[in-house]
């Protein structure tokens, strides 16, 4: 054989084929992770902070709610409802006025609890203890730990949003 027949038979130099986009490296995937969590969270942050501006009262009012919630296992069920109670006092003077709110006692304050709730939570069958715990002896009025957690549960419902 010569060299022009091997020349011959010699093939071109052919390059890679290009790599495919899909599916892409675990690092793209790793990335746009990432950046879903990044939006998720800015979203959450933002909503919080219209919800609940820095100074605000209801930013106040919603991390003392918080914070009872939290205390509640080492609390007695007749202190943490005495601490609501006046938490819900402190809101109500918050939102319509010192005046406004002092006039409200007994089943007055229940029933404007129940009307300016927006989820229409029964305060007027499911509070009763926020109006006699609070004034009796300890051990008088018994209350149940549950109640004070729907009690609690309620009135961040209710000091988040006004009835419109």
């Amino acid at each position: 054989m010569n060299d022009t027949d091997l020349i011959a038979r010699m093939r071109d130099i052919h390059d890679l084929d290009a790599p495919s986009w899909w599916p892409p490296a675990l690092g793209w995937w790793l990335l746009l992770l990432a950046t879903a969590a990044a939006i998720a969270l800015l979203y959450l942050g933002i909503r919080s902070l219209l919800r609940y501006p820095f100074g605000s009262w209801h930013r106040d009012a919603r991390n003392q709610l918080l914070a009872l919630r939290r205390l509640l296992p080492q609390l007695t069920p007749e202190q943490a409802m005495r601490e609501l109670s006046e938490l819900l006092r402190r809101i109500a003077v918050a939102r319509i006025g010192r005046e406004e709110a002092a006039g409200l006692t007994g089943e007055e304050w229940l029933e404007w609890l129940e009307q300016q709730d927006p989820e229409e939570f029964p305060w007027t069958r499911e509070g009763k203890a926020l109006i006699t715990v609070p004034y009796a002896p300890p051990g008088h009025c018994p209350v149940s730990r549950e109640q004070v957690e729907r009690l609690i549960e309620a009135a961040l419902v209710w000091a988040r949003r006004q009835r419109s």
